[in-house]
């Protein structure tokens, strides 16, 4: 454990990765190699199906595996008026550098998927595959910028703050910040520097992230070994039965 590495333990059992003032919470196992890492979504947390499904799934395959919430998220610290796509990259690559070893097989979930790619890119030598569940990369100014109506524009740019309804929760807090540091951090607009292999599922009935996003990824990645598979009635949380028992499928076949 590193000397930034703070081993408190929260009421809800997850250690703690000092970052400055603030702290980035995590729970891990050990395990064999490839290590897999899941990388959460837009106010999602490592509570969720999807990361307590994969640990159990590596615990049984002997795997090691990581799962930790993005700055303002779950039990990390922060505001979310504060949080940008740079901080979560950043938080994300300090993740993979003080607290994984060996090769990570990254697993980003929406936005999470964006910040796979800004972390995949960085730490080339670090991954051994990506795969990327209706991954959402550049949502900030492809996908949510454009639903804006005029007055949501014009009370950002007077403000530099609204508030957009959400069917998860409550209203999400948009920054000017977080949309003009999303510009600078974007990736589709040129080819992205990545060769591991890559696996990207995506659901045709997805509200929030169109599939042909994905598609658009693919496009972008230099990797010669990217497959997208498309669920025909899956939705963006690909949580069910048969989409868990898919990614099981898609980890095990990029493991062994």
């Amino acid at each position: 454990m590193s000397d930034s590495e703070k081993a408190l333990q929260t009421k809800s059992s997850f250690a703690r990765l000092a970052r400055g003032s603030d702290t980035i919470a995590y729970h891990r196992l050990a395990g064999r190699p490839p290590g897999i890492v899941f990388i959460g979504g837009f106010r999602s947390d490592m509570t969720g199906t999807k990361a307590t499904y994969l640990e159990a799934l590596a615990r049984q395959r002997g795997q090691a595996f990581l799962r930790f919430d993005h700055f303002a998220h779950g039990q990390s610290s922060g505001r979310f008026e504060d949080a940008t796509v740079s901080r979560w990259a950043a938080d994300c690559i300090a993740v993979l550098d003080e607290l994984t070893e060996g090769p990570q097989l990254l697993i980003g979930s929406s936005m999470g998927g964006w910040v796979m790619v800004l972390a995949a890119r960085a730490r080339p030598a670090r991954i051994h595959g990506l795969i990327g569940i209706a991954p959402a990369p550049d949502f900030t100014g492809e996908l949510m910028g454009p639903r804006f109506s005029a007055a949501q524009r014009t009370a950002l740019l007077r403000d530099g703050i609204i508030h957009i309804p959400s069917q998860y929760g409550e209203p999400a807090p948009i920054t000017r910040a977080l949309i003009e540091d999303g510009a600078r951090n974007a990736v589709l607009g040129a080819a992205i520097a990545i060769e591991c292999p890559v696996r990207l599922l995506h659901g045709m009935a997805d509200p929030d992230v169109p599939y042909a996003h994905s598609f658009r990824l693919l496009e972008r990645l230099q990797s010669r070994d990217v497959r997208l598979t498309l669920i025909k009635d899956g939705d963006h949380r690909l949580s069910r039965d048969q989409d868990l028992a898919l990614l099981a499928r898609t980890i095990e076949e990029l493991s062994d």
